[in-house]
């Protein structure tokens, strides 16, 4: 996903699209596109390892969890970056890395959100499906 690479098919396609387009604005857009990338992957990244975590070895221990993800996501991030160093089309960045971390928050944010909704959600069902068990047994005897 490198600047050369991308260009190959996102100037193209803006081209298709949008005939009267600027070069200067296709090479923005491509940027744009980019480093939501960066934020899009992380953050998809990072719902995954706390869910995998707060479901299984972490059972239960949002906030540990949650630092735990931020951590993994944030060495992830610096060793991708110091791998395009060795490659010749990629250009490692600090920025990068920054919005990686961004993306990862942003995902957290989603995931921590998601499972106090659900766990409300779950508790609230499963109340309910206790009363009414417990009406139907009050009735029944």
């Amino acid at each position: 996903m490198s600047t050369e690479h991308t260009s190959r098919i996102i100037g193209p396609l803006l081209h298709w699209l949008f005939p009267t387009i600027s070069p200067l604005t296709i090479l923005r857009v491509q940027f744009f596109i980019r480093k939501l990338a960066h934020v899009s992957e992380y953050a998809i990244l990072a719902v995954l390892l706390y869910r995998a975590f707060v479901h299984t070895a972490l059972k239960g221990q949002r906030a540990l969890s949650a630092g735990l993800v931020l951590l993994l996501c944030a060495a992830y991030a610096a060793t991708d970056e110091f791998h395009q160093t060795f490659v010749r089309s990629r250009t490692p960045s600090v920025r990068d890395v920054l919005l990686d971390i961004a993306g990862a928050i942003l995902g957290l944010l989603v995931g921590v959100i998601f499972a106090r909704r659900h766990s409300k959600e779950f508790r609230a069902i499963t109340r309910r499906q206790f009363v009414d068990a417990q009406l139907r047994c009050s009735h029944d005897g």
